[in-house]
C-alpha cells in the first residue's frame, strides 16, 4: 500500500525547526512514504511582524534547499510549498507569493486571531485566560472561513487550532464547523489530517473525530501533514491518522503538482 503523502513539513528558516530538507528527506524514505512535500512558514509583508517564520529575503534560499534534496532523493517526490498565514486584508502579498516559484500547493492557516494574538502561540497563553473560548474559535473560524472562500489555497491546515492548549468552547461550534467546511467545499480546498496535535497538550489529531465526520458528509477533500519540526516528526502516528481516516469513511486523499489536485485511494 503507497502511503499518503506528508505535505506539511518546516525548515530551520522559520526559525523554530531543526534539521535540513535533506535529512527531512532521508527520515521519510525510512518511514516508507514515496512523496513528502516542504511547506515552511511564508515571510509576512513585514519581516519583524513575529519570530516564527522565514525573513523575505531567504525566499530563494528556502526554495534552493528544497531543490537540492529533489537532486539528492530522486527516489522521493518532494514538493515545493508554503504554509501561508491568512489574514484579511493581505490577500494580495499572498497572491506576491504566489506568482514567485512554481509552488506545488499553498497551505493555509490561521493563528492569528487579531494582528497581536496568535492563539497557539505558548508565549501568549496567558490571553486565553481572559478571553471567552467559544468567542476566540468564532473569530478563528470566521477566517479560516474566509480564508477557505479566498480561493488562494490548496489546503487548509490544523483546522481546529485553538484546542491546542485545551480551551475549549462550551457552547456547540457545529454552525461555525460547517460555515468554513461549506466554504471549503464550494472553493474546492482540501483540509489536512495534522498529527502535531498528537504531540500537543490537547493530545488529539487536528482535527477531532467530530470535525472530520462534518468534513466527510460535506464532501470535502483531505491531505495528510505531520506538521514536522524536526526530521523525527516525518509521518509522525501514520497509523493512527489513517485509522482515523477510514473509520469516518474516506477512501482518497489528495496529491497537489503545480497546484492542480490529483484524488488518490487510500
Amino acid at each position: 500500500m503507497m502511503l499518503p503523502a506528508d505535505y506539511h513539513m518546516h525548515t530551520p528558516l522559520c526559525r523554530h525547526a531543526a534539521g535540513e530538507p535533506v535529512e527531512y528527506a532521508a527520515r521519510a524514505v525510512a518511514a516508507g512514504l514515496t512523496e513528502i512535500g516542504f511547506s515552511d512558514h511564508s515571510p509576512m509583508r513585514r519581516d519583524d511582524f513575529d519570530n516564527w517564520r522565514m525573513f523575505d529575503h531567504q525566499l530563494d534560499e528556502y526554495v534552493e534547499k528544497v531543490r537540492h534534496a529533489q537532486r539528492e532523493f530522486p527516489q522521493l517526490t518532494i514538493k515545493l510549498a508554503l504554509e501561508v498565514d491568512y489574514l484579511p486584508g493581505h490577500e494580495e502579498w499572498i497572491r506576491d507569493l504566489a506568482g514567485r516559484h512554481p509552488w506545488d500547493y499553498f497551505i493555509g492557516s490561521v493563528h492569528y486571531v487579531s494582528d497581536a494574538w496568535d492563539v497557539d502561540n505558548p508565549e501568549k497563553l496567558s490571553q486565553w485566560k481572559t478571553r471567552d473560548p467559544f468567542e476566540v474559535w468564532s473569530v478563528y473560524f470566521e477566517r479560516l472561513t474566509m480564508a477557505a472562500q479566498s480561493g488562494l489555497f490548496e489546503i487548509i491546515g490544523h483546522a481546529d487550532l485553538p484546542k491546542k492548549f485545551k480551551y475549549y468552547p462550551d457552547r456547540d461550534c457545529s454552525r461555525i464547523f460547517d460555515a468554513f467546511l461549506r466554504a471549503a467545499k464550494a472553493s474546492g480546498t482540501a483540509i489536512e489530517l495534522n498529527t502535531a496535535g498528537l504531540r500537543k497538550d490537547c493530545r488529539e489529531i487536528y482535527p477531532s473525530r467530530f470535525f472530520l465526520q462534518r468534513a466527510y458528509q460535506i464532501g470535502v477533500p483531505i491531505t495528510f501533514g505531520s506538521d514536522a519540526h524536526a526530521p523525527g516528526d516525518v509521518g509522525a502516528d501514520w497509523d493512527k491518522a489513517l485509522a482515523l481516516t477510514t473509520s469516518v469513511g474516506y477512501t482518497h486523499w489528495c496529491r497537489f503538482t503545480q497546484r492542480q489536485r490529483a484524488v488518490v485511494a487510500l
